[in-house]
């Protein structure tokens, strides 16, 4: 074997073992699926079999394996998409399907209360990583969302991320691996928990400090790590015990202070408990008072005061933040975030410029320099500034009317299983026809949805008023 061979093997070997994928989520397959299956429904009752049988074998045969072959795939360099559904679709409109890791210009993760059990919260992830006019959207669900984002996370500018996935990236740990340490460091239960935290606190008996201040500084960062882990993984309390006992170690770690806070506040939020949302807020003030001159901390602290509504406390200290660390992507942005719920539209143009000017990430530059551009053009021209605000408005009336359009035809359902059992045909008839008036809105609402979500360039807009 030549040199060149060998190092052509040794780098498909390299790739394959980097190589990770995770499955799409199967959400538009699914709604696929049930469109199919009701359409199927309809053919058999009209006893037009052909056509049911063909709906039913494309819903319950061809949609599933198609669902099963949609995969994301990270191969160290880029992202890209392996079903066959994209990659058609992609040909027709001339669309990317793949991602560079280095095109990418801001990821953002969402979270949502899957499931309640006991003092344990289930959460589900969707981070959405976007780029060159891609979006790529990838749910938890399995270790394979995990180990996609070890690899990709650690590759990106930490500006490009967004809070929740700067989280993810430092803290998302296996559950098995997260069990074990809770047991090394004799973490009860959340059960056992549930029953014996009365109330969560900052301060402790000094009886209970002296004991627990003679582990080493190791063990606090430890329990640190272990403390945002089973936060993230909805564990709260926990994630709150391990909090407890760092901080009866460093009462004054001001980011010990701040994941605390965060952790209680989502913790009153799924108790719905306001006493313990104000203990959340008087430890994040603690946190803020005790950060100093660490500015990245502040831009952090700042984020999550505007995630939570504390709109003027976060200008505080995002403010607070550039004047310590000095211009930076995160405080600009966030200043920015500020300017544009005030509706001063100048101001989010010079904070995105500031952001542009700082970085020095390609993708950055790209990305704040199309907000800049973007906002710049509403500020000065007022028609197109309507005009959007009309997309805006137009778009959250049809999502409403969405919502409503499924509510219907699942009202179309019962009369449907009526008239077909109890051999009333009027019944079913009129069933049949609310539900699927009701989907056929629904299906062109969706279609609205699409064309409107992406804003009007500023070019096309131009050139047409012209």
């Amino acid at each position: 074997m030549t040199t060149v061979e060998g190092r052509t093997l040794k780098n498909a070997l390299e790739v394959s073992v980097d190589r990770v994928s995770v499955r799409v989520s199967p959400h538009n397959y699914f709604t696929v699926l049930l469109m199919g299956s009701f359409l199927s429904a309809f053919f058999f009752y009209l006893e037009n079999d052909l056509a049911g049988v063909v709906l039913f074998v494309f819903s319950w045969v061809l949609v599933p394996f198609l669902a099963l072959r949609d995969r994301i795939v990270f191969d160290g360099r880029r992202l890209r998409r392996t079903g066959f559904v994209p990659r058609v679709w992609a040909a027709l409109n001339r669309s990317r399907n793949t991602l560079k890791y280095r095109d990418i210009e801001q990821v953002e993760t969402h979270a949502t209360r899957a499931l309640r059990r006991g003092g344990a919260v289930y959460y589900r992830y969707r981070t959405v990583v976007k780029g060159r006019g891609l979006e790529i959207a990838v749910s938890s669900g399995g270790d394979g969302y995990r180990k996609l984002l070890s690899k990709l996370l650690p590759l990106l500018n930490e500006d490009i991320l967004d809070h929740r996935s700067v989280e993810l990236r430092d803290h998302l740990r296996d559950p098995k691996e997260l069990t074990s340490l809770a047991e090394e460091f004799k973490i009860p239960s959340s059960e056992v928990l549930e029953d014996t935290l009365k109330a969560v606190r900052t301060r402790h008996s000094s009886r209970e400090v002296s004991v627990q201040r003679t582990a080493s500084a190791g063990d606090v960062s430890q329990l640190s790590a272990l403390a945002n882990g089973l936060r993230l993984s909805g564990n709260f309390l926990q994630a709150l015990e391990a909090f407890r006992r760092g901080l009866a170690q460093r009462p004054s770690d001001a980011r010990l202070l701040f994941d605390f806070g965060r952790c209680l506040y989502t913790f009153a939020s799924v108790r719905r408990d306001p006493r313990l949302e104000r203990r959340a807020l008087a430890a994040l003030r603690r946190s803020e008072s005790k950060a100093g001159d660490d500015g990245e901390l502040l831009v952090r602290v700042g984020e999550w005061y505007f995630q939570i509504g504390e709109i003027e406390r976060a200008a505080i200290v995002l403010k607070r933040a550039s004047s310590h660390l000095g211009e930076s992507f995160r405080s600009a942005r966030g200043m920015a975030e500020l300017a544009l719920r005030e509706g001063k539209l100048a101001h989010v143009v010079h904070h995105f410029a500031a952001a542009n000017r700082v970085t020095e990430s390609a993708a950055l530059k790209r990305w704040s320099k199309n907000e800049t551009d973007y906002f710049a053009s509403l500020s000065n021209d007022d028609e197109y500034l309507e005009t959007e605000i009309a997309r805006v408005r137009l778009l959250e009336k049809i999502l409403a009317g969405r919502r409503s359009a499924l509510r219907i035809a699942m009202l179309g359902f019962p009369a449907i299983l009526y008239g077909v059992i109890a051999e009333e045909d009027l019944i079913a008839n009129i069933g049949w026809a609310i539900s699927m008036v009701a989907l056929v809105v629904w299906s062109g609402l969706a279609i609205g949805v699409g064309m409107l979500s992406r804003r009007i360039p500023y070019r096309m807009f131009s050139e047409e008023t012209k």
